[in-house]
């Protein structure tokens, strides 16, 4: 697992993530991972080929199986950011 080093937080955001993470009976440490990941994997993103699907459907030009093929069709593996190193 990757480790980050973040410099030059200022004091009143470090004081507002301790208060913040002793909220939720956590770490500092761990407060950040979860602010990072929810800002990174929103919950409530919308990935294009749901969108496309949806739109299909809803002007009638895909069946609820033709809609599942392409569920099947579909490259489910996550995928890997982008490294610039």
């Amino acid at each position: 697992m990757a480790s980050i080093t973040i410099r030059n937080v200022p004091d009143e955001v470090h004081r507002a993530i301790r208060v913040r993470a002793a909220m939720h009976g956590r770490s500092t440490e761990a407060e950040i991972r979860d602010i990072l990941e929810k800002a990174a994997k929103p919950e409530g993103r919308l990935k294009l080929g749901s969108l496309l699907t949806s739109i299909a459907r809803e002007a009638g030009g895909l069946t609820e199986a033709e809609a599942e093929s392409f569920n099947q069709l579909r490259d489910k593996t996550p995928v890997e950011p982008i490294s610039f190193e």
